[in-house]
């Protein structure tokens, strides 16, 4: 036989795969409607189990793999759809449909806003971006700042979440996880770090330096050109140039933005010396409030997986199915269970589109754990 015989016999069969699966839907439907109104689970473990050993035990001992594969995909499918159909109208859908309802087109120019360090911090400079008059509320912590959006004490929140050189900031995504809040904007902002220490003051004569961590992992290259000279962690990069300003020690010196230089009197003994000339940051902007703007597009969530062959597998497939982009994918341990861990997926799409909606109520239904976090805009 030659390539267009085989092709065209291909052909007939999936024609003829097309028709079975299209009658296989068909039922699925019926089945959802019975697990409907007799209040059952989609997912079915003990009949999944059966079908595929019937259908492996039929198969040669070559393909028993490939068989495997195929109905776990059909399996998949089918609660997708199923699940599609149950959750149009769930509470969910109903919240994402009337937050885009409710939200005022035109993202707010002033608002109560929470950040962690003190003036001068990288989050009051992505504030001042995000709001031509931000009234800043400054904590110790970034527990401060979710409990303040929390609590209603601001409106807003900005947070650090992720560095283009030093990756996740990862004591945000573990507190992400205590506490109640929804992302409706997001925001790249360009770090570059400079070594402030007081007028009068050498690069020579420094003996300790103070900073952030993530400023600290920035400029490591910086800093291990200084010999003997102490690198201390302190909470914020703003609160590093504070202390040095304060302080009457004078062979000290910060690692913070060059704005701090003119906010606390001090001079800049290097600038730009992070590693990375191309550092950015990106922060998020929180709220209590689900609030959807025009434009939004992207997704992030965060939800648990089962601890079993291939269930991450699954949930990027539903993705790919619609055909979404995923751009972001971290995952962090549960506390106190073992290899448990709680994942956080960034999308490109918005919720504007139905199929979205539905796909992330599908997921919401057949997890232990979700959360919607927002569909914002990222400037």
């Amino acid at each position: 036989m030659n390539i267009e015989t085989l092709r065209a016999q291909i052909d007939k069969i999936d024609d003829e795969l097309t028709r079975i699966f299209t009658d296989r839907m068909k039922i699925s439907q019926l089945v959802s409607e019975y697990k409907k109104d007799n209040k059952l689970m989609v997912l079915d473990r003990s009949r999944e189990r059966e079908i595929l050993t019937r259908v492996t035990a039929e198969a040669a001992p070559e393909l028993e793999v490939y068989i495997k594969t195929l109905f776990q995909t059909l399996f998949s499918l089918s609660r997708s759809y199923q699940n599609a159909l149950l959750v149009k109208d769930s509470p969910l859908a109903k919240e994402i449909h009337k937050a885009v309802a409710e939200t005022p087109a035109l993202f707010p120019t002033k608002a109560v806003v929470a950040c962690q360090g003190v003036e001068g911090a990288y989050s009051q400079i992505a504030a001042d971006k995000l709001f031509s008059l931000p009234n800043m509320m400054y904590f110790n912590s970034f527990e401060g700042v979710f409990r303040a959006v929390e609590t209603g004490l601001s409106r807003y929140g900005i947070l650090p979440i992720e560095n283009s050189s030093h990756g996740s900031v990862t004591q945000v995504y573990d507190l992400m996880k205590q506490h109640n809040f929804h992302i409706v904007k997001g925001l790249k902002l360009k770090i570059d770090h400079s070594l402030l220490a007081k007028t009068g003051c050498k690069v020579s004569d420094i003996k300790e330096i103070f900073s952030h961590d993530q400023a600290i992992a920035q400029c490591s290259e910086f800093l291990e050109g200084l010999k003997g000279v102490k690198v201390t962690v302190v909470e914020n990069t703003a609160i590093a140039a504070q202390m040095v300003a304060q302080s009457d020690r004078s062979d000290i010196a910060a690692l913070s933005s060059h704005n701090c230089a003119e906010l606390y009197g001090l001079a800049a003994l290097g600038v730009d010396v992070q590693n990375n000339s191309n550092n950015f940051t990106r922060f998020i902007c929180i709220s209590k409030k689900l609030e959807i703007y025009p434009g939004a597009n992207k997704i992030s969530l965060m939800l648990s997986i089962p601890h079993r062959p291939g269930s991450l597998y699954e949930m990027i497939s539903k993705f790919s199915v619609l055909g979404l982009n995923l751009t972001k994918l971290e995952s962090r341990p549960v506390p106190d269970k073992d290899f448990e861990f709680m994942f956080y997926f960034d999308i490109d799409a918005s919720v504007v589109s139905e199929p979205v909606v539905n796909l992330i109520c599908e997921i919401a239904a057949g997890t232990e754990q979700f959360d919607f976090l927002g569909n914002y805009s990222e400037i």
